[in-house]
């Protein structure tokens, strides 16, 4: 069975201000969302279900997804701030839903197959989907996870310091832990570095590895996290912006014993539109792409 790929976008619509201004990067428009779902059907996977807020969802049919129809199959799931498990209800005040691993959840109804979890707004590149389809396509049983652990040379801005997941892993390359790393930039004469809780700086070889999100699952996945995000409920969701992330539930089904997570060595560069002054790189490097026969000049005929 092929994987699915799982598109978390149901923060879109607020930060491009409508999907009206979702942004072309691509030569012929298309957006980094384009190139992923791109490289995933060439990659091997079979399904591609978004995760959406309910108020775009015309505006997402129409401009989003009619691109890809003959091309992959799609499904569209929601994620609301009353999206709740039986027993609970929102606080009156809150307006933003649960968080990522929140997110994730609103795909149990439709992925029954092992499945990879994304950014729409990442660019990650061809060699990232290609390990995930590897790994998820020969995944049979359960507690089989992994990552996608890019080089954190590959993952830095030009116009500013990012922060970053950094990745422990035992002899075998499973992941031990993710430690969030701020303030992660080079600095002529010392390389990568950033800074820690102590405000102290630290050097980072150029190979260490870092999460950017690119998870992959098998369903059992929504048994855990389902059984996570209850007790998480329970003691946080009185607050009003409490949240509930992937990493959460990674690193307690590795603590349990539930899963192990491999993680996925790729060469590729992951580029995003960390700040305004990014964009032109952005588009730079994939006009790039195009030129060097990665990637078609239109995406989508």
């Amino acid at each position: 069975m092929k994987p699915t790929l799982f598109i978390l976008a149901a923060g879109m619509g607020s930060r491009y201000g409508g999907l009206k201004q979702l942004d072309g990067v691509g030569p012929c428009g298309e957006t980094i969302m384009d190139y992923s779902v791109f490289d995933a059907v060439r990659a091997g996977f079979g399904k591609v279900v978004f995760v959406i807020a309910r108020h775009f969802e015309q505006d997402f049919r129409e401009k989003v997804l009619s691109k890809y129809e003959g091309h992959v199959p799609v499904e569209v799931v929601f994620q609301s701030v009353d999206a709740l498990p039986e027993g609970f209800t929102p606080p009156a005040d809150r307006v933003k839903p649960w968080g990522t691993g929140h997110a994730v959840l609103m795909g149990r109804s439709v992925i029954d197959e092992p499945f990879a979890v994304i950014n729409a707004d990442d660019f990650y590149g061809r060699g990232g989907f290609e390990a995930l389809a590897c790994f998820l396509s020969s995944a049979d049983g359960r507690g089989q996870y992994c990552m996608v652990g890019y080089r954190v040379g590959n993952t830095l801005s030009e116009s500013g310091s990012v922060s970053r997941g950094v990745c422990c892993t035992d002899e075998d390359g499973y992941l031990t832990s993710v430690t969030e790393r701020t303030d992660i930039r080079r600095q002529e004469g010392r390389g990568i570095i950033f800074r820690d809780e102590n405000d102290e700086y630290h050097t980072l070889d150029e190979n260490t590895p870092v999460s950017m999100n690119m998870w992959g699952f098998t369903p059992d996945y929504f048994e855990l996290a389902g059984a996570m995000f209850r007790d998480f409920l329970a003691s946080r969701g009185g607050e009003l912006k409490s949240e509930f992330y992937i990493p959460t539930v990674v690193n307690e089904a590795i603590q349990s014993g539930a899963a192990r997570v491999k993680v996925l060595d790729t060469s590729a560069s992951w580029f995003g539109v960390t700040y305004a002054a990014d964009r032109d790189g952005v588009v730079a490097k994939i006009r790039a792409l195009v030129d060097a026969g990665e990637y078609p000049e239109r995406l989508w005929q």
